[in-house]
Formats: structure tokens, sequence, C-alpha cells
């Protein structure tokens, strides 16, 4: 495999508990990979193998050729993995702004004028620098949701993870959303976890089906969505209401 992102034979199990069962994959910068699964499958416990959170007992994950497995989280941070969640954590009595600073100053450890211009440049690419004044817990939520794609941003990653980042929104802010994570991926490889669909299918160029840390199937973004096996366990649609849709596919 060659990517940006390698993953080969990711393992971790808690006793019995299986949240990642050889799971591989490859992505490259300008590619986002739509993740999904029901609760359960192992899909925020991808995240926290990757950023460091939890120890694999098996497999390498490689960023830019060097291993990260056996890396502290925030030294995986400085090599380029970063993280936006589906409840924003800002600062919440710090600005905007002092947010996207910080993550210049911290996670890409820029010298303190480099990091101010950084700062402000990640406010004006998420649409923020007119809230760069404004306290991160008064932002309406699109806004806070902004903040943290800023906050990764700031932060020079490679890969950048997005854990359900368009829950809450609404139809409209979910379009707005997509289109800002559609201009800001041409820079780096995003992972996106998400249980709406529609966004997946709009931003991702492949999507990967995870359950009981399985991967069971990763293609195209139509192709995924309308296999059987997401239709059967992230949609909860039965075996019996499956053929009866493909039923009524072949006869329409």
């Amino acid at each position: 495999m060659t990517g940006c992102l390698v993953i080969e034979g990711l393992c971790k199990r808690y006793g019995e508990i299986v949240v990642a069962d050889g799971v591989s994959l490859s992505l490259a910068r300008g590619e986002c990979l739509g993740v999904v699964g029901p609760n359960g499958a192992g899909k925020s416990s991808l995240f926290n193998l990757i950023t460091g959170v939890a120890v694999p007992n098996a497999g390498s994950i490689k960023l830019e050729g060097r291993e990260l497995v056996g890396l502290r989280a925030d030294v995986r941070a400085r090599l380029g993995v970063a993280r936006a969640f589906q409840i924003p954590q800002p600062f919440a009595h710090l600005s905007a702004y002092e947010n996207a600073l910080a993550a210049a100053s911290f996670a890409a450890r820029l010298p303190r004028a480099q990091a101010e211009r950084e700062a402000w440049a990640v406010l004006e690419r998420t649409g923020l620098a007119d809230r760069a004044d404004t306290p991160a817990g008064r932002l309406p939520l699109l806004d806070r949701k902004r903040l943290e794609l800023a906050k990764g941003l700031a932060a020079r990653p490679h890969l950048l993870l997005l854990d359900e980042i368009a829950g809450g929104l609404t139809e409209a802010e979910v379009q707005v959303l997509v289109a800002l994570v559609l201009e800001l991926k041409k820079d780096v490889a995003m992972i996106w976890i998400e249980h709406i669909a529609q966004a997946l299918m709009a931003a991702a160029d492949r999507i990967m089906v995870l359950n009981f840390g399985r991967k069971l199937l990763e293609d195209a973004p139509a192709a995924a969505m309308d296999s059987r096996e997401v239709r059967e366990i992230y949609m909860g649609v039965g075996e019996e209401a499956t053929e009866t849709l493909e039923a009524g596919h072949a006869t329409a």
C-alpha cells in the first residue's frame, strides 16, 4: 500500500470485545474516506487508534511513511494528525481567534508571528473572520463546527479526522459544512465518520463500512451506500426487507 495514511492489519480488543479486526486502508492527500457502521462497529475506536488514545494489539499505522504505533498522542498531533469532534470542544471563554492561535502555537508549534498569521488564515478560510473576537462559547452551533475545522487546520495536519461533525445541524447547515469540507480536503487526507449519509455522498471519494471492528467493504459512495451490507446493518433494513427493495429496483 502507498498513500499519505497507510493502515495495515490493525487489531484491538478489550477482553472478548473486538473493536478492530485486521483493518487495512490507504488514503492519499486530497482524498476523503467516509466511514459508516452501526453503533459499536469500531468507528470511534479506529480514530482512537490513529490518534494514540488507544494502543493496538497488532498492526501498523503510517503517516507520510512514518510509523505512529508506539508514539504518544501529542507527538502524533505534531506529526500531522488532527481531529474535529461531533461536540465542539473549544476553549469557551477564549475568542475564535485565540482558539485557532492556540492550535497553531501548540499543535503546529509555530513561532508567535507565524502562528498569528496562520490563525487569521484559517479563520478566513473557514468563514469565521468576522467572528474572530467572539468568545467560542457564544458562537452558534454551525460556527462552533467551523471552529473545530479551523483548529484542526491551524495544526497544519496531513490527516484530518472528522468525527460526526454534521450532527445536530439543519439540512441547510449540513450543505454549508459539506461545501467547506470539499474546499478543505484538497490539502489534506480526510477520514469522516458520519451518520448523515447525504453528507458523505457529497464529500467522500470512497466509503468504508465497518461492523464489529471488521471492514466489510470499501467502495465508491453510491455503490457502498446501496450495498446489501449497508442496508442490513447500517440503515437497519433486515434481510427480508432488503430482498423486497432489490425486487423493487429490478422491476422499476
